[in-house]
């Protein structure tokens, strides 16, 4: 597999981390109870940071073979 085939799939991943951060926040909006406002925020926090991260490999690995590509400083191949 190369790594063009390879930020298919972190691409896929990370749109479904979307959709299901989209669910998270549509009942985090419906419910009115704190303690599950709360634990909703906590998992739609964690899921932001893996749709983030997920993102950003894909972009990497999409470019990687591109002269000129300023790569992200925060990963390293």
């Amino acid at each position: 597999m190369t790594l063009r085939e390879m930020s298919v799939e972190y691409r896929a991943q990370a749109q479904a981390l979307r959709g299901r951060m989209q669910e998270l926040e549509k009942a985090w909006k419906q419910t009115k109870d704190p303690a599950e406002r709360a634990n909703l925020e906590g998992r739609i926090w964690t899921l932001e940071v893996l749709w983030r991260e997920t993102r950003d490999q894909a972009v990497l690995l999409e470019r990687y073979y591109e002269r000129g590509y300023h790569r992200n400083e925060k990963y390293t191949l």
